[in-house]
């Protein structure tokens, strides 16, 4: 079994795929709009050019989104998407670029368990954990 997160988006998908595939190394493999798909005719043209589905490889892992018709549209809520990293450095880099035009719920810190823990919620409104994968030392 595997569980990968599937993020939901106001229009904006594939420019916050832009950012996370430079923010996380990862690469886009598939992107399709509601225009391009089989169901085209039924879709509003305001929403033709809204992301149906998108999938980026980060790793060994798979993040997919896509944009929510209109009337479909929700805030993300109940949830967060936790990313581990190897050192507190690149925790800082990650945590910063998620930060820009967000908002931090709990600032980057040193923590019992990690050399760096925080949260913010990204300016696309997608709510992050940033942890460093290393323990604590002694």
């Amino acid at each position: 079994m595997q569980i990968d997160p599937h993020l939901g988006f106001n229009g904006n998908c594939e420019e916050a795929f832009k950012f996370y595939e430079k923010t996380f190394g990862g690469k886009i493999e598939f992107k399709m709009t509601y225009g391009e798909s089989p169901m085209a005719a039924q879709i509003a043209p305001e929403a033709q050019n809204y992301i149906m589905h998108i999938a980026m490889r980060v790793g060994n892992r798979v993040v997919m989104g896509a944009d929510a018709p209109p009337e479909h549209q929700s805030k993300a809520e109940g949830f967060n998407v936790s990313v581990g990293v190897d050192s507190a450095a690149e925790a800082e880099r990650v945590f910063n670029a998620l930060a820009e035009g967000g908002q931090v719920t709990m600032p980057l810190a040193e923590t019992f368990w990690s050399q760096r823990f925080g949260m913010v919620t990204d300016r696309f409104g997608i709510p992050w954990m940033v942890n460093t994968n290393t323990a604590q030392p002694a």
